[in-house]
């Protein structure tokens, strides 16, 4: 097992010098927090990770979930994890004050969650599914339903989650077959099953409250005509006491990772006595529910990079301490009489630890800046609310995808570091591996986050996002241009900001002719594409900051850790950047081999 499964020093070095979250602390509705409360708010997550949550991260895997006689059967320890959270407060402290939060911002709150994460991605679900649920309750429910439902969840008594697949609709909700039969006395019938339901049932939740996507009887077909439901578990009569809602846990998937983390099969009705009340107004469920996936997105993002990143600190630990061959100098002969040199001393070992080591700091950057245009929407007013609002649903796509996707690079790299010790149970990269996969399927598969992105926030009112988005790139390539040693990487950037801009000229055309299917058919390697780039420009501003620091002092740590930055983004623009050549080539032929012909023989 390794010792370290997170940089803090890299996380406040993010958090305070590279993204300045003291901005955020100026508003007043982030004014009882500052660098001293966020330094004590780190290093107490940091302690209660080291304690309750990495030691177990193994064990969960050995002793995975269990569905036995109709019950789901968790790892013990995930009892502890959620009392504790809920007692410091991690379960929805970015609410209000007047909604049970402590009104954390986003920034800080993505922070926490990352060493959560870091030290044991397999509990971590539990806390953020029922804080995203509680959040849909607060935000759109009625009085009752907040009284009802939110304190109970915040207190970690009962736990959320958001029931949207189906066996027949997965990604395509528009076929959602559950429905939801009015009653007289106001509550609706619920009847239909959903699958893949994270943290559905276990044994320490008193309650489960599921946000239930359902058609009401005569409601238009398609997306337009779904509504969204509290569906509890467990309903409350007249006297306060539970009474059996008709929901039976049906099932929990055996998973090839996260195998510490329920995921069940839900049936609801079966018996015909499955109430649910609906959340807001009728047919307008999606609309919600993309409230919650949105967040969630986020967090997916923020899992994913915070795996590679406990996997990135395994395999550096290492790549420390295992010895074998040894170094090439002079006549490029291997002298035997040598000792055996550490593998870190290998230039093809240290440029996967590179690798790792870009992927996982970029994409930590890129999930903090994201929150921080979170943050910024939330207290901003008028056009700079709209501004950062349009920021992060360009970026949410792209902070969901990378991370997924590289993590997962970035951790194969890891499993070349260890050699065949990384495909044995005994260390812990065969277990990162397995666990992160689920990443790039998540809220929404990498196909339908590059649709998302090429075909929806790219052309958003005629591209102003992206404009958006590239004047903020634009601001941060002017003060790297005041470092000599930065301008070539500056001039690269400015480069690739031209590519982007051919190539959606190219594929443009397709969508105006009105072929969009020619448009779409290569959104996938257009995220590669696009958010290779996009990552590039948080590695710049990590290395502008370190620059600063370098010529003016008053850093937090020494010397070597800010000339490491400027490292990193050297190796990234060498190994990583010139990919996006390749890609631009692929989007900008006009052959499209992928859309179908008549027949599929070709696949036979």
């Amino acid at each position: 097992m390794a010792d370290k499964y997170t940089s803090i020093e890299n996380l406040k070095f993010l958090l305070k010098e590279v993204h300045n979250i003291e901005e955020i602390f100026k508003y007043p509705r982030y004014q009882d927090y500052d660098l001293d409360a966020l330094d004590v708010l780190i290093d107490s997550v940091k302690d209660f990770s080291d304690k309750e949550m990495f030691p177990y991260f193994k064990d969960m895997d050995e002793k995975p979930v269990v569905y036995k006689d109709g019950k789901v059967i968790v790892h013990p320890q995930i009892d502890t994890i959620i009392k504790k959270s809920a007692e410091n407060g991690w379960i929805g402290p970015y609410f209000d004050f007047d909604d049970g939060g402590s009104q954390m911002p986003g920034m800080l709150y993505g922070a926490g969650f990352h060493i959560l994460e870091a030290a044991n991605n397999n509990a971590t679900g539990y806390i953020g599914l029922t804080t995203g649920a509680a959040n849909l309750i607060v935000t759109f429910g009625s009085k009752q339903q907040k009284d009802t439902y939110v304190p109970k969840m915040l207190a970690g008594k009962w736990m959320g989650t958001m029931a949207l697949t189906e066996p027949q609709a997965g990604s395509s909700l528009s076929d959602v077959k559950t429905t939801a039969k009015p009653s007289a006395d106001g509550h609706y019938e619920i009847k239909g099953q959903k699958i893949f339901i994270s943290g559905g049932d276990h044994q320490f939740g008193e309650n489960f409250i599921h946000l239930t996507l359902a058609r009401i009887e005569g409601a238009p077909m398609g997306t337009k005509g779904i509504s969204l439901f509290i569906v509890p578990k467990k309903r409350l009569d007249a006297a306060g006491n539970f009474e059996d809602n008709d929901v039976f846990t049906a099932g929990d998937f055996q998973k090839l990772g996260q195998k510490g983390y329920a995921t069940t099969h839900l049936s609801f009705g079966e018996n015909d006595n499955c109430r649910g009340y609906l959340l807001g107004e009728a047919n307008r469920g999606l609309k919600y529910m993309f409230n919650m996936m949105n967040e969630a997105r986020l967090s997916v993002g923020s899992s994913a990079t915070s795996i590679a990143t406990a996997a990135y600190q395994a395999s550096l630990q290492y790549a420390k301490e295992r010895p074998q061959g040894r170094r090439l100098k002079g006549s490029g002969k291997k002298d035997a009489s040598q000792e055996q040199t550490l593998i870190i001393n290998h230039p093809d070992v240290r440029r996967m630890l590179l690798a790792q080591k870009a992927i996982t700091e970029g994409a930590l950057s890129l999930i903090l800046q994201s929150y921080k245009y979170q943050d910024l929407a939330l207290v901003a007013e008028g056009e700079e609310k709209e501004k950062y609002h349009l920021l992060l649903e360009l970026l949410t796509p792209i902070a969901k995808t990378f991370p997924a996707e590289m993590g997962r690079y970035s951790i194969n790299e890891g499993l070349q570091v260890l050699g065949g010790y990384g495909f044995c149970m005994d260390f812990p990269l065969q277990q990162y591996y397995r666990d992160i996969r689920i990443m790039p399927l998540y809220e929404g598969t990498t196909g339908i986050q590059s649709l998302d992105l090429l075909g929806r926030k790219i052309p958003f009112e005629n591209g102003k996002s992206l404009q958006l988005l590239l004047a903020e790139v634009s601001e941060t390539m002017q003060t790297a241009s005041e470092h000599e040693d930065l301008k070539i990487y500056v001039t690269e950037l400015e480069s690739k900001i031209k590519l982007v801009q051919e190539v959606l000229q190219h594929l443009m055309a397709f969508a105006m002719s009105g072929d969009f299917e020619k448009y779409l058919a290569d959104a996938t390697i257009f995220m590669e594409f696009f958010s290779t780039i996009v990552v590039s420009w948080q590695l710049m501003k990590q290395a502008v900051a370190a620059k600063k620091i370098l010529v003016e002092g008053n850093g937090l740590y020494g010397e070597d850790f800010y000339k490491a930055k400027v490292h990193v983004l050297r190796y990234y623009f060498k190994y990583e950047l010139p990919k996006t050549a390749a890609h631009a080539e692929i989007l900008r032929n006009k052959e499209i081999l992928t859309i179908p012909e008549e027949g599929n023989e070709i696949f036979s």
